[in-house]
């Protein structure tokens, strides 16, 4: 297929444009350079041996997108592009809801117009909100979130579905994904966060590599193994496999839209993924326990069932391998990509 992947330069669109093209498919990028950096592209053509197309512009731009579609000719989309950060999300809500949303409108009119009837997109676990029982699974209503980020994904989910039950042919798969660390064996590509990170991982990578002095776990009396929040860490790579495995599982969808958990069905803790860290740098890092971060849950962690038997796609990657892979992209890139 040729697949338009809207935020193929970011953490998660990078990883999924190798692994489409490691499939035989094409792949054309869109991206505005929100949260990535163009560099990531030269790597990306390197680590694949091929040429990339990348369009660099805001998709909440309608006219824009619409010539896009009426240049190329796209088989499917993937859809990432977005805001992503849940705290800042809280502080601007108007611009993640104008982002999030307008840029979505703008890819469903251009493909709704131009035939294009395929369509994968980013959601996330935040979905389920802070009452849905452990482990998650997709069935489960009503969805919430508490942030304004988690509100976007809760309001596309439902726009998307009322789209695609309009319109013949028109087949989505959304995909919820629980927490995504690690990066490419390689250590080419991996997570870049812009300023101070929002997720465990890479603030752990950047107190390893000497950019952070220390680690602050929030809280470590909640009713968990070890008293740390728990979470169900997957790996970039199980993800980006299960984004292509959607995209080729779309024509064989009985119904429009189908909702996949990907996870692995299992919770870590906090103190987990540190001691995994620990084991790939081989020494420990150092860190304080704070006090509870307002709106943490305690644990949650997906149900993949419907993932694994539909998609025929189940996550591998140990927290190990998670942090090994995070430790040789942040050793070998310890400012991120260059500018």
């Amino acid at each position: 297929m040729q697949v338009l992947v809207s935020g193929g330069a970011g953490y998660i669109g990078s990883h999924t444009v190798l692994a489409l093209l490691e499939r035989g498919h094409s792949v054309v990028i869109v991206d505005d350079f929100a949260n990535s950096k163009p560099t990531v592209l030269g790597r990306l053509e390197a680590l694949s041996g091929k040429d990339i197309p990348l369009h660099a512009f805001d998709l909440t731009d309608a006219d824009k997108t619409e010539q896009l579609f009426g240049q190329e000719k796209f088989d499917a989309v993937i859809h990432f592009a977005g805001l992503k950060a849940v705290g800042e999300s809280v502080q601007r809500p108007l611009d993640y809801y104008r982002n999030n949303l307008d840029s979505t409108f703008s890819l469903l009119r251009a493909m709704t117009r131009h035939g294009v009837d395929n369509l994968v997109f980013s959601s996330s676990a935040t979905v389920y909100g802070d009452n849905a029982p452990v482990p998650y699974h997709e069935d489960y209503e009503p969805l919430s979130a508490s942030s304004p980020y988690g509100r976007t994904k809760v309001m596309i989910e439902r726009v998307i579905t009322d789209v695609a039950n309009i319109t013949d042919d028109f087949k989505v798969a959304l995909l919820r994904y629980f927490n995504p660390v690690g990066a490419h064996p390689s250590g080419r590509i991996g997570e870049d966060p812009q300023g101070i990170p929002n997720n465990l991982m890479p603030f752990i990578a950047q107190v390893a590599v000497g950019r952070r002095d220390k680690l602050t776990i929030f809280g470590d009396d909640y009713p968990t193994r070890d008293g740390t929040c728990e979470r169900d860490y997957i790996h970039v790579m199980d993800l980006a496999a299960g984004h292509v495995a959607a995209l080729e599982h779309l024509p064989a969808m009985g119904e429009p839209v189908r909702a996949f958990n990907l996870g692995t069905g299992e919770g870590s803790s906090v103190l987990d993924l540190l001691h995994a860290f620990e084991r790939a740098v081989g020494h420990e890092l150092p860190y304080e326990i704070g006090p509870r971060r307002a709106g943490d849950l305690p644990a949650y962690w997906a149900e993949p069932t419907r993932a694994n038997t539909e998609l025929g796609w189940h996550a591998t990657r140990s927290i190990d391998e998670m942090c090994a892979d995070t430790w040789r992209w942040q050793s070998d890139n310890p400012d991120g990509f260059p500018d």
